[in-house]
């Protein structure tokens, strides 16, 4: 049986081709730099000591990557020479390249990685990094940036193309950066059983031996998750979602937009904070960017909010649920419809500005809404009578030359 058909069949059957032993390679073929990079990160990761004084075969051993019969695919996958890999796996490749447009032709950069993973896995951040333009959102009245490429998405993209990708399957994998885009192009099709519509749910690296070896040494924080790890740093960053159009049986592409689309929803975040955020599941993240998204949210078990609700990230009311900090309240679950005379805001963006800028305070100026607006105090004015007739009220205080206005959530008129 031809080798390439041997290799075919067993892709079908979910076999773990990166464990097989690859006949002919020995302990000189492997890159003793890639070796002890992955000695001082499974050392740092586990605080095993013990690791720092095994030799080179007992460590492979014990990563189970070199058996009795000899080392396996994975070893030169991960640690091989670019001699050794040319001959027995030449497919074991990545290629980085930056491109300022989609068009066909050159790159404007490209490097070919044709090394063990553990040789180029930082070198590749190390060129997406060099061209990570920040990006702004304003809190207050400070504009506070925002990388375009994240790290962790980055690494997790590459992670994920390398566990997962078929190396039965000719082709190398293909990392493209533009300006605010990154795409991961990787040979074979989704593993067996995981679809676009279940990637979040269904966790089966197509090449275990090598997902467990990025577990062992912390590269993988949450085994099986790495795209969930992509999909909530996205909506941390108020950044579009992943997508996989272009994907097929041969090759799965992953795109990720990296332009902040929701500069609001990403101070909202910013002002949920880091301890909330580390909490949340992938589902809090999709039904806290549905809430601010104002999508319908009627069909929806109001339970599932019930984590958001502990977190005291969201509440309900009973005109609704919507963000502890402020903001509009949304219809949601069996909760009853509005009724004609309690319109939610959808006017003009100065309207919802102002219900953006002052949920985030307890009273506010004219003067100090007129700077964030750029329009008079006057027109400020105007906007509170327009809101009045939409249900909402702003409450003053003080006299008129030192007047401060507090904006209530949802007063029903």
């Amino acid at each position: 049986m031809p080798e390439s058909v041997r290799r075919a069949i067993y892709a079908e059957g979910g076999h773990d081709f990166t464990a097989e032993i690859c006949k002919g390679i020995t302990l000189d073929d492997l890159d003793p730099e890639a070796i002890e990079i992955f000695r001082n990160k499974w050392l740092d990761y586990s605080g095993n000591k013990r690791f720092a004084k095994l030799s080179v075969e007992q460590l492979l051993r014990d990563a189970d990557v070199l058996e009795d019969d000899g080392l396996t695919y994975a070893a030169l996958i991960l640690f091989g020479k670019r001699k050794p890999l040319l001959k027995h796996l030449p497919t074991a490749e990545v290629v980085y390249e930056f491109r300022t447009t989609e068009a066909s032709g050159p790159a404007g950069a490209r490097e070919d990685m044709r090394m063990g993973f553990f040789n180029y896995f930082d070198r590749i951040w190390e060129l997406v990094n060099r061209r990570n333009e920040n990006q702004h959102y304003q809190k207050r009245f400070q504009m506070l940036p925002v990388p375009t490429f994240n790290e962790v998405v980055v690494r997790e993209a590459l992670l994920n193309a390398v566990s997962h990708r078929s190396y039965q399957q000719r082709g190398s994998i293909f990392v493209r950066q533009y300006a605010r885009k990154l795409v991961v192009e990787s040979p074979g099709g989704f593993p067996p059983g995981v679809t676009v519509d279940n990637i979040l749910d269904k966790h089966e690296a197509r090449n275990g031996l090598i997902a467990a070896v990025f577990q062992r040494c912390g590269l993988v924080e949450r085994s099986g998750q790495g795209m969930n790890l992509i999909y909530e740093q996205a909506l941390r960053e108020a950044k579009p979602l992943p997508h996989f159009k272009g994907s097929d049986d041969y090759c799965v592409k992953l795109t990720l937009e990296l332009k902040v689309i929701h500069p609001k929803m990403l101070a909202l975040m910013k002002q949920i904070g880091e301890e909330k955020l580390d909490v949340m599941s992938t589902d809090d993240y999709l039904l806290l960017s549905a809430l601010f998204r104002e999508e319908d949210l009627r069909s929806i078990d109001p339970a599932r909010f019930n984590h958001l609700i502990e977190l005291e990230i969201v509440k309900y009311s009973e005109h609704g649920i919507g963000p502890v900090n402020g903001g509009v309240m949304f219809n949601i679950g069996t909760l009853s419809e509005p009724s004609s005379d309690k319109v939610p805001i959808n006017g003009s963006d100065k309207e919802q500005e102002i219900i953006d800028f002052m949920a985030e305070r307890d009273y506010v100026t004219t003067a100090e809404l007129a700077g964030f607006l750029g329009i008079s105090q006057r027109s400020v004015l105007k906007l509170f009578k327009k809101l009045e007739n939409k249900g909402f009220k702003a409450v003053k205080s003080g006299g008129n030359k030192n007047a401060k206005y507090k904006l209530e959530k949802y007063n029903p008129i």
